[in-house]
Protein backbone atom coordinates (compact mmCIF):
# COMPACT_ATOMS: atom_id res chain seq x y z
CA UNK A 1 0.00 0.00 0.00
CA UNK A 2 1.63 2.98 -1.53
CA UNK A 3 -1.04 6.14 -0.95
CA UNK A 4 -2.03 7.78 2.01
CA UNK A 5 -5.36 6.92 1.57
CA UNK A 6 -4.43 3.41 1.64
CA UNK A 7 -2.33 3.44 4.63
CA UNK A 8 -5.38 5.45 6.80
CA UNK A 9 -7.98 3.15 5.51
CA UNK A 10 -5.75 0.59 7.03
CA UNK A 11 -5.35 2.14 9.99
CA UNK A 12 -9.22 2.58 10.47
CA UNK A 13 -9.57 -0.78 9.97
CA UNK A 14 -7.08 -1.97 12.47
CA UNK A 15 -8.41 0.51 15.07
CA UNK A 16 -12.10 -0.91 14.55
CA UNK A 17 -10.89 -4.16 14.44
CA UNK A 18 -9.27 -3.50 18.00
CA UNK A 19 -12.10 -1.50 19.50
CA UNK A 20 -14.67 -4.89 18.13
CA UNK A 21 -12.09 -7.30 20.23
CA UNK A 22 -11.77 -5.24 22.95
CA UNK A 23 -16.14 -5.09 23.60
CA UNK A 24 -15.86 -1.42 22.56
CA UNK A 25 -18.40 0.75 21.06
CA UNK A 26 -17.37 1.51 17.66
CA UNK A 27 -15.33 4.94 17.22
CA UNK A 28 -14.96 4.79 20.87
CA UNK A 29 -11.06 5.10 19.64
CA UNK A 30 -10.17 9.18 17.64
CA UNK A 31 -7.01 8.38 15.50
CA UNK A 32 -4.50 11.15 15.94
CA UNK A 33 -2.47 11.42 12.94
CA UNK A 34 1.02 12.48 13.53
CA UNK A 35 2.14 14.96 10.47
CA UNK A 36 5.31 16.39 11.99
CA UNK A 37 8.54 16.27 9.25
CA UNK A 38 5.25 15.86 6.68
CA UNK A 39 4.59 18.14 4.57
CA UNK A 40 1.26 20.10 4.43
CA UNK A 41 -0.14 18.73 1.50
CA UNK A 42 0.36 15.38 2.86
CA UNK A 43 -2.16 16.53 5.87
CA UNK A 44 -4.29 18.18 3.10
CA UNK A 45 -4.83 14.33 1.35
CA UNK A 46 -5.45 13.24 4.78
CA UNK A 47 -8.33 15.95 5.61
CA UNK A 48 -9.40 14.76 2.40
CA UNK A 49 -10.18 11.31 4.19
CA UNK A 50 -12.01 12.70 6.80
CA UNK A 51 -9.01 12.96 8.96
CA UNK A 52 -9.66 15.53 11.22
CA UNK A 53 -6.81 15.32 14.09
CA UNK A 54 -3.31 16.11 13.80
CA UNK A 55 -0.26 16.10 16.06
CA UNK A 56 3.14 18.04 15.74
CA UNK A 57 6.21 18.18 17.52
CA UNK A 58 7.93 21.01 16.21
CA UNK A 59 6.97 24.15 17.03
CA UNK A 60 8.36 26.50 13.62
CA UNK A 61 7.06 23.60 11.65
CA UNK A 62 3.41 23.37 12.75
CA UNK A 63 3.09 26.80 12.88
CA UNK A 64 3.84 27.05 9.01
CA UNK A 65 1.64 24.36 8.46
CA UNK A 66 -1.25 25.78 9.78
CA UNK A 67 -1.01 28.95 8.02
CA UNK A 68 -0.82 26.74 4.78
CA UNK A 69 -3.90 24.67 5.87
CA UNK A 70 -5.58 27.40 7.41
CA UNK A 71 -8.56 26.95 5.37
CA UNK A 72 -9.45 23.47 6.81
CA UNK A 73 -11.12 23.05 10.34
CA UNK A 74 -8.21 20.84 11.74
CA UNK A 75 -8.05 20.13 15.61
CA UNK A 76 -4.52 20.88 16.18
CA UNK A 77 -2.70 18.71 18.86
CA UNK A 78 1.09 19.44 19.97
CA UNK A 79 2.87 16.46 21.15
CA UNK A 80 5.61 16.11 23.43
CA UNK A 81 7.88 18.35 26.03
CA UNK A 82 7.24 22.02 25.60
CA UNK A 83 9.93 24.63 26.50
CA UNK A 84 9.15 27.51 28.65
CA UNK A 85 9.64 30.05 25.95
CA UNK A 86 7.48 27.93 23.28
CA UNK A 87 4.29 28.19 25.91
CA UNK A 88 2.86 31.31 24.47
CA UNK A 89 2.63 30.11 20.73
CA UNK A 90 1.42 26.70 21.67
CA UNK A 91 -1.47 28.44 24.09
CA UNK A 92 -2.39 30.20 21.10
CA UNK A 93 -2.33 28.03 18.10
CA UNK A 94 -3.26 24.20 19.33
CA UNK A 95 -6.19 23.01 20.40
CA UNK A 96 -4.78 20.12 22.62
CA UNK A 97 -1.34 20.01 24.23
CA UNK A 98 -0.21 15.87 25.09
CA UNK A 99 2.72 16.52 26.98
CA UNK A 100 2.66 19.19 30.54
CA UNK A 101 5.14 17.56 33.00
CA UNK A 102 5.16 20.57 35.09
CA UNK A 103 3.33 23.02 37.32
CA UNK A 104 5.47 26.09 35.70
CA UNK A 105 4.15 25.16 31.74
CA UNK A 106 0.65 24.26 33.36
CA UNK A 107 0.88 28.04 34.18
CA UNK A 108 2.77 29.50 31.21
CA UNK A 109 0.40 27.79 28.94
CA UNK A 110 -2.82 29.09 31.55
CA UNK A 111 -1.63 32.77 31.26
CA UNK A 112 -0.86 32.59 27.63
CA UNK A 113 -4.35 31.01 26.31
CA UNK A 114 -6.42 33.78 24.58
CA UNK A 115 -9.16 34.93 26.67
CA UNK A 116 -11.81 34.46 23.82
CA UNK A 117 -10.33 30.88 22.82
CA UNK A 118 -12.04 27.84 24.37
CA UNK A 119 -9.81 26.43 27.11
CA UNK A 120 -6.88 24.22 25.98
CA UNK A 121 -7.37 20.45 26.14
CA UNK A 122 -4.63 19.43 27.86
CA UNK A 123 -2.75 15.58 29.57
CA UNK A 124 -0.35 15.09 31.81
CA UNK A 125 2.69 13.11 30.37
CA UNK A 126 3.07 9.67 32.69
CA UNK A 127 6.71 8.25 32.33
CA UNK A 128 5.00 4.54 33.31
CA UNK A 129 8.22 3.00 32.68
CA UNK A 130 10.40 5.70 34.41
CA UNK A 131 13.01 5.64 31.54
CA UNK A 132 15.25 8.47 32.57
CA UNK A 133 15.19 9.43 28.37
CA UNK A 134 11.54 10.35 28.28
CA UNK A 135 9.69 13.80 29.62
CA UNK A 136 6.76 13.26 32.07
CA UNK A 137 6.00 12.22 35.88
CA UNK A 138 5.55 9.35 37.82
CA UNK A 139 2.49 8.64 39.18
CA UNK A 140 2.50 10.11 42.20
CA UNK A 141 3.83 13.23 40.48
CA UNK A 142 0.82 13.11 37.96
CA UNK A 143 -2.03 12.81 41.17
CA UNK A 144 -0.52 16.17 42.38
CA UNK A 145 -0.25 17.53 38.88
CA UNK A 146 -3.92 17.17 38.08
CA UNK A 147 -4.38 18.95 41.24
CA UNK A 148 -2.78 21.76 40.27
CA UNK A 149 -4.06 21.94 36.94
CA UNK A 150 -7.64 22.30 37.88
CA UNK A 151 -6.93 25.45 39.35
CA UNK A 152 -6.51 26.60 35.96
CA UNK A 153 -9.33 28.53 34.77
CA UNK A 154 -7.48 28.32 30.63
CA UNK A 155 -6.80 24.77 30.82
CA UNK A 156 -9.23 21.76 31.17
CA UNK A 157 -7.39 18.61 32.17
CA UNK A 158 -8.57 15.64 29.73
CA UNK A 159 -5.96 12.68 30.83
CA UNK A 160 -2.95 10.74 30.75
CA UNK A 161 -0.69 10.92 27.28
CA UNK A 162 2.16 7.73 27.45
CA UNK A 163 4.60 6.73 25.63
CA UNK A 164 5.96 3.13 27.25
CA UNK A 165 8.91 1.47 26.94
CA UNK A 166 8.85 -0.07 23.61
CA UNK A 167 8.26 -4.09 23.20
CA UNK A 168 7.44 -6.42 20.74
CA UNK A 169 5.15 -8.58 23.50
CA UNK A 170 1.99 -7.84 23.20
CA UNK A 171 1.27 -9.12 27.07
CA UNK A 172 4.25 -6.15 27.88
CA UNK A 173 2.64 -3.90 25.70
CA UNK A 174 -0.84 -4.44 27.65
CA UNK A 175 0.98 -4.40 30.91
CA UNK A 176 2.24 -1.01 30.66
CA UNK A 177 -0.88 0.20 29.26
CA UNK A 178 -2.55 -0.95 32.10
CA UNK A 179 -0.74 0.90 34.65
CA UNK A 180 -1.07 3.89 32.86
CA UNK A 181 -5.16 3.07 33.14
CA UNK A 182 -3.84 2.71 36.67
CA UNK A 183 -3.34 5.88 37.14
CA UNK A 184 -5.95 7.79 35.22
CA UNK A 185 -8.45 5.74 37.18
CA UNK A 186 -6.64 7.15 40.35
CA UNK A 187 -7.31 10.60 38.93
CA UNK A 188 -10.98 9.46 38.59
CA UNK A 189 -10.96 8.70 42.04
CA UNK A 190 -9.92 12.09 42.81
CA UNK A 191 -12.82 13.49 41.32
CA UNK A 192 -11.38 14.40 38.10
CA UNK A 193 -13.59 14.38 35.02
CA UNK A 194 -10.80 13.25 32.85
CA UNK A 195 -11.89 10.92 29.47
CA UNK A 196 -8.81 10.66 27.87
CA UNK A 197 -5.99 8.19 27.40
CA UNK A 198 -3.91 9.14 24.65
CA UNK A 199 -1.45 6.38 24.44
CA UNK A 200 -0.89 3.58 21.53
CA UNK A 201 1.25 4.54 18.07
CA UNK A 202 2.01 2.16 14.80
CA UNK A 203 3.59 -0.51 16.81
CA UNK A 204 1.25 -1.13 20.07
CA UNK A 205 -2.17 0.29 19.41
CA UNK A 206 -3.90 -2.55 19.62
CA UNK A 207 -2.43 -3.39 22.85
CA UNK A 208 -3.25 0.07 24.06
CA UNK A 209 -7.23 -0.05 22.95
CA UNK A 210 -7.79 -3.37 25.15
CA UNK A 211 -6.73 -1.41 28.00
CA UNK A 212 -8.83 2.13 27.24
CA UNK A 213 -7.17 3.79 24.90
CA UNK A 214 -9.00 6.93 23.70
CA UNK A 215 -6.43 8.19 21.65
CA UNK A 216 -4.09 6.36 19.34
CA UNK A 217 -1.30 8.15 17.89
CA UNK A 218 -0.12 7.32 14.11
CA UNK A 219 2.20 8.61 11.64
CA UNK A 220 4.45 6.67 10.07
CA UNK A 221 1.78 3.86 9.49
CA UNK A 222 -0.08 6.84 7.53
CA UNK A 223 2.24 9.52 6.11
CA UNK A 224 5.37 6.98 5.31
CA UNK A 225 8.84 7.62 6.72
CA UNK A 226 10.09 10.67 7.45
CA UNK A 227 13.33 12.90 6.81
CA UNK A 228 13.60 15.08 9.81
CA UNK A 229 15.11 18.44 9.34
CA UNK A 230 18.05 19.41 10.72
CA UNK A 231 17.04 21.78 13.06
CA UNK A 232 14.52 20.02 13.97
CA UNK A 233 15.71 19.61 17.52
CA UNK A 234 15.54 23.53 17.90
CA UNK A 235 12.22 23.52 16.84
CA UNK A 236 10.80 21.49 19.64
Amino acid sequence: MNTIGERWQAIMAQIAAAEAQAGRAPDAVTLLAVSKAHPAQSIRSAYALGQQHFGENYLQEALQKQQELHDLAITWHFIGPIQSNKTQPIATHFDWVHGIDRSKIADRLNAARPEDAPALQVCIQLNISDESSKSGVNAEEALALAQHIATLPRLRLRGLMAIPAPTADPLQQRAQFHAVRQVFEQLQGQGHAVDTLSMGMSEDFPAAIQEGATIVRVGSAIFGARTYPKDSASST
